[in-house]
């Protein structure tokens, strides 16, 4: 069964209308900073303020694109996960180097006025029909519009907590917006522990513990599945705090930084593998 159609037993995550609030933050984010805090080192890899700023335009600037019909350069044949990810990094790092050459004031006057018209075609679309793009980190080959827009709010969402964690700025973890970045993040489980077996009605419970947190359970049986509710025997009881969560799932945060933030109760294994669980492409 693919994560899509597990996923359809769960809650469907409903955020687009929560774009226009979360990029008003960030225009108001980007206004606010000094010269010397666009150079910032974040915890985005070897991106500085200004290059995550640039790819945060990016992403926005080919979604307009594809929108207006403009022609896209063609994609490479696609045989493997690798190869996807080797084609997002390179269209990454081709728009980061873009739009990193634009002065402050011309990258967030695009962002500004991009951000309006991306916001209203994801909500002009039909939650329930397929996605132009799965989502693939959840091992998906085909994707419901509602967990593609998902997957676009929490890509907004936790590249602008980078730029607010490296800034000191006031991050944005209000339940309103950091729930559903979680709880979309969490469909990545079954997919991470494909290759992880348990014995049979077995549970994992993964818990952020914070205002904007809450329990998730992953269930075995002959493969794994996310369910609503606990059912069979509890074999690891994982608990993370709400600060570090979302950086887990974005590779914001090494491994051996995290571990000990991380409480695991029961099948040691099964809980240090939540560290290698990937929400991102790349």
């Amino acid at each position: 069964m693919s994560e899509s159609a597990r996923a359809s037993m769960l809650p469907v995550i409903r955020v687009a209308h929560l774009f226009p609030g979360l990029e008003r933050k960030l225009i108001e984010l980007l206004q606010s900073l000094e010269a010397r805090e666009w150079a910032l080192p974040t915890v985005a890899g070897s991106w500085t303020v200004k290059q995550v700023a640039a790819h945060l335009l990016d992403t926005q600037q080919r979604q307009l694109s594809r929108l207006h019909g403009e022609p896209l350069s063609a994609a490479p044949l696609i045989r493997s996960n690798a190869d996807l990810v080797a084609f997002i990094n390179r269209l990454n790092r081709d728009g980061v180097d873009r739009y990193t050459r634009l002065e402050a004031s011309e990258l967030i006057a695009l962002m500004e006025a991009g951000s309006d018209e991306t916001a209203s075609y994801y909500a002009s679309l039909d939650p329930f029909a397929d996605a132009l793009f799965p989502v693939s980190w959840a091992g998906d080959e085909r994707s419901a519009n509602w967990f593609h827009i998902a997957r676009e709010f929490t890509e907004r969402w936790h590249h602008q907590q980078q730029i607010r964690l490296a800034t000191g700025r006031p991050g944005i973890m209000t339940r309103e917006l950091y729930y559903p970045v979680l709880d979309c993040f969490m469909r990545a489980l079954p997919f991470a522990y494909r290759d992880k077996t348990s014995a049979p009605d077995s549970l994992v419970r993964v818990n952020v513990d914070g205002d904007c947190g809450g329990r998730w359970y992953l269930h075995f049986e002959e493969t794994w599945s996310l369910v609503t509710a606990p059912r069979g025997t509890l074999v690891c009881d994982i608990t993370m705090p709400q600060a570090i969560a979302w950086r887990i799932f974005t590779k914001g945060i090494s491994r051996a930084e995290a571990a000990p933030q991380v409480r695991v109760d029961g099948d040691a294994e099964l809980g240090a593998h939540v560290l290698a669980t990937i929400a991102i492409v790349g």
